[in-house]
C-alpha cells in the first residue's frame, strides 16, 4: 500500500506540474496553427506570474491578480505581432527579445516596488487561489484504492488545474469544429488562399496571439499564484521552452499535446521525488543530475521518438500581400 501512495503521489504532482506546461503548450499551438512562431512563451509566463502576483498583492484579490496577469500577458503578445506581423520582423527575434524583456522588467520592477530583492511579498488568503475539495473527499479517504485516487489525484486541486485540462477538449472543438479554427489553421497553411478569400491574414493571426497571451497569462499566475505563493526571480526556469518542445513532440495536436506535458510533468515529478535516493545499481546519483533530467530527457524524446514533425507550412514566413 506504501507503494500505491507513493505513485498517487508522484501522479498527484505530475498534474500540478504540468499544468503550467499544457497552458503554455496550447498558447504555443494558437499561435503556431497561425504560422506565427513563439519563442516568448518563456517571457509571457513570466510576465503574467509577476503581474498576477503583484497586482493579488496590492488589490488582495485572487481574481484582480489573474486579470492582470492576462492582460500584460496579452499586451506582450501585441507587441510580438506588431513586430512580427504588422512590421514583418524576424519572429525568432522577437520572441526572444520579450524573453529578455521579461527577465530584465519583473526583477527591476519588483525591487522598485517591493523592495525584496525582485521577489513579491508572499501571497496569504484571498490572494491565491485555494484548492478545491470535491464532495466526500474526506469521507472517501481512507477506502482502498479509490479513495486515495478521488481524495488525492482528482480532488484537492486549484480551479486552474481543472481549467487547464478543460482547455484541451475546447481548443480541440475551437480548432477542428468552428469557422475561426477553419481559418486559423488555414492562415498557417496557406495565407494567399484566405486572403483571396477576402478574410484578412493579419487580424486573424492578431487573434491567435490574443489566444496566446490569454493561455500564457493564465499559466504564469499559476505559477505565481498556486505552485508558489509569490513570485521569485526567473520562476518560470524554461518551461516555456519546453512547453514548445512537447508542442514539437505532439505534432501540433492539442490531445497529444496534454499527454506531451502529463510525460515532461511527470519527468520532473519523478526527478524531484528520486533526488537523494539511491537508485539500484547506480547507487546515489547527484541532485543536479536528477534535477537536469527531464531537459535530458526532452531532448532525447524530441530527438528519436517523434518521428518526423512537419509544422505549418507558413510558419515563421510573414505574410505579404501581393498587389
Amino acid at each position: 500500500m506504501d507503494v500505491f501512495n507513493a505513485v498517487i503521489q508522484v501522479l498527484d504532482s505530475t498534474v500540478r506540474l504540468s499544468v503550467p506546461l499544457l497552458l503554455a503548450c496550447l498558447a504555443g499551438l494558437y499561435s503556431e496553427r497561425a504560422g506565427i512562431f513563439d519563442i516568448g512563451l518563456e517571457g509571457k509566463m513570466l510576465v503574467g506570474a509577476f503581474a498576477g502576483a503583484a497586482a493579488a498583492s496590492v488589490f488582495h484579490s485572487a481574481l484582480l491578480g489573474l486579470g492582470m496577469a492576462i492582460l500584460i500577458s496579452v499586451a506582450f503578445a501585441l507587441v510580438h505581432g506588431f513586430a512580427s506581423i504588422t512590421h514583418r520582423g524576424n519572429q525568432i527575434v522577437s520572441g526572444v527579445a520579450i524573453n529578455f524583456i521579461a527577465a530584465g522588467s519583473t526583477i527591476i520592477l519588483g525591487q522598485a516596488w517591493f523592495q525584496q530583492g525582485g521577489r513579491t511579498p508572499a501571497l496569504g488568503p484571498g490572494e491565491r487561489f485555494d484548492a478545491i475539495v470535491w464532495p466526500g473527499a474526506d469521507a472517501v479517504r481512507n477506502v482502498p484504492v479509490i479513495g486515495p485516487i478521488y481524495a488525492e489525484l482528482i480532488s484537492g486541486h486549484s480551479i486552474l488545474v481543472y481549467l487547464a485540462f478543460l482547455m484541451v477538449p475546447f481548443t480541440w472543438w475551437v480548432l477542428f469544429r468552428t469557422r475561426f479554427g477553419l481559418r486559423l489553421r488555414a492562415v498557417g497553411e496557406n495565407p494567399a488562399a484566405v486572403d483571396t478569400a477576402g478574410i484578412s491574414v493579419a487580424w486573424l493571426r492578431y487573434r491567435a496571439l490574443i489566444c496566446t497571451g490569454v493561455l500564457t497569462g493564465v499559466a504564469g499566475a499559476y505559477l505565481s499564484m498556486v505552485q508558489n505563493g509569490g513570485f521569485v526571480k526567473d520562476m518560470t526556469a524554461g518551461k516555456g521552452y519546453i512547453a514548445l518542445a512537447a508542442l514539437i513532440f505532439a505534432k501540433w495536436k492539442p490531445v497529444n499535446a496534454m499527454f506531451a506535458c502529463l510525460l515532461f510533468g511527470f519527468l520532473d515529478a519523478a526527478a524531484i521525488r528520486l533526488q537523494g535516493s539511491p537508485l539500484p545499481i547506480i547507487g546515489k546519483v547527484p541532485v543536479q543530475f536528477m534535477q537536469a533530467l527531464p531537459y535530458i530527457l526532452t531532448v532525447i524524446l524530441l530527438a528519436g521518438f517523434i518521428g518526423k514533425a512537419i509544422p505549418p507550412r507558413a510558419g515563421g514566413v510573414p505574410y505579404v500581400k501581393e498587389r
